[in-house]
């Protein structure tokens, strides 16, 4: 009698999080701290899947950089479960890699793939949403989770639903119609209002035998590479095999590489507290305010002020008449700019570099 297939979490960790800066740095980024909770979004990631995936199921894919501090992260992960990715090309050849990695473990695996800096605030409900999506992988299809918006958000991107293929455990699943890349505002209200449309969440479900083979024929240059690292898997030269072909590897992402143009994509609608914590309003709008409706952490001191996010780290910040401001000390560094602009904190990170300002990246 078969089984059902075993779940495996692959956690992407790679990202810099310039959006979050003066406290996300390359030296330590968003996934790695603990911007929304005692716990990191790197840990609390992988302990929210846990009662679904156990610990010796999950893998943790980052930077050569950050690989120490991510395996002291998630100690109870095996550290051989912990993938340095030598070269940031993309989502698509490093799901491709743990793909393979999972897939030389168990064959039959069906991998979710989620990414280290989400948050989620109803986790019982993502549970029982994967397992849905669980299930439709195991029939065949690719499946991503659609958020259900709030608002008429401009910085994701939306996945338009077609017709019902299923309904299990509560959840429907349906028919990818199209996606479609960041909207301008008109298009983003107009997506709202219809009710068919849903948010990227970047998060897939899928067996590893299906993904592979959708990278063998739409990605073949790609699947060409990780076929050459395929002999090294689970030796002792996997890591210097992976390094010495990573150079080689085509720069894609999964969506654009293959979502987008897979035949048999369907899209689980996943309404669970979601955010991608992209920005500081992202960070404020999940902390607890007071009645002014302001976020003050540390030594803070705030008169007549509202709607203001004050994070202070070892020292005395003070704010008089804040309306709608972000103020973030870290001791080397301050940021300042009203909470309408944080998207363009990345400028600051850009300008950062060009100036040869190391010590503050």
């Amino acid at each position: 009698m078969k089984t059902n297939p075993a779940l495996y979490a692959v956690v992407l960790a790679g990202g810099e999080g310039t959006r979050l800066w003066p406290v996300s740095r390359r030296r330590r980024p968003k996934q790695l701290l603990p911007l929304c909770g005692a716990e990191t979004m790197l840990a609390r990631t992988c302990a929210r899947v846990r009662p679904l995936i156990p610990a010796d199921r999950q893998f943790v894919i980052t930077v050569a950089s950050h690989a120490p501090e991510a395996r002291a992260q998630v100690c109870a992960i095996p550290e051989e479960n912990v993938v340095v990715e030598p070269l940031g090309h993309g989502t698509g050849p490093c799901i491709g890699l743990m793909a393979l990695i999972i897939h030389h473990r168990d064959p039959d695996a069906i991998m979710v793939s989620l990414h280290a800096d989400h948050a989620i605030q109803d986790e019982e409900a993502l549970l029982s949403v994967l397992q849905t999506a669980a299930h439709a992988a195991a029939g065949g299809h690719l499946v991503t989770l659609g958020i259900v918006p709030s608002c008429p958000e401009t910085g994701y991107g939306y996945i338009q639903r077609g017709e019902l293929v299923d309904r299990v455990l509560g959840h429907d699943i349906y028919r990818v119609e199209r996606f479609t890349e960041k909207p301008d505002l008109e298009t983003a209200r107009a997506f709202v209002a219809d009710g068919g449309y849903y948010w990227n969440s970047g998060m897939f479900v899928w067996t590893v035998a299906a993904i592979l083979e959708e990278m063998h024929r739409l990605l073949p240059d790609l699947y060409e590479r990780l076929m050459e690292i395929r002999p090294a898997l689970g030796s002792e030269r996997q890591s210097e095999v992976i390094e010495r072909i990573w150079g080689a590897v085509p720069r894609v992402s999964i969506d654009v590489g293959i979502m987008e143009r897979a035949e048999d994509v369907v899209v689980v609608p996943a309404d669970i507290g979601w955010d991608d914590v992209g920005s500081w309003n992202s960070v404020a709008g999940l902390l607890a305010r007071d009645e002014n409706g302001n976020v003050l952490e540390g030594e803070h001191v705030a008169l007549d002020c509202q709607d203001t996010f004050i994070r202070s780290s070892g020292r005395l910040v003070a704010g008089v008449g804040l309306r709608g401001m972000i103020v973030i000390d870290t001791g080397d560094a301050v940021l300042v700019c009203p909470k309408d602009r944080a998207q363009d904190v990345k400028r600051i990170v850009e300008q950062l570099e060009r100036e040869g300002k190391e010590e503050y990246l």
